[in-house]
């Protein structure tokens, strides 16, 4: 089990990946999101946004 307030990392930020980071800070995890879009969905409200190809 993660216990919450560790970080998750995401490969891709799309809209499931948004509503995924959402969850996961309700749950009280920190996320940080890799996608190459600079202005994905889920890396807009992530942790952290690694703007980098896959």
């Amino acid at each position: 089990m993660i216990l919450p307030g560790k970080t998750l990392g995401m490969l891709g930020g799309g809209q499931l990946g948004r509503m995924f980071v959402m969850a996961a800070h309700a749950m009280g995890y920190h996320v940080i999101v890799l996608d190459p879009d600079p202005d994905s969905p889920a890396g807009r409200i992530a942790d952290e946004h690694i703007h980098a190809s896959y």
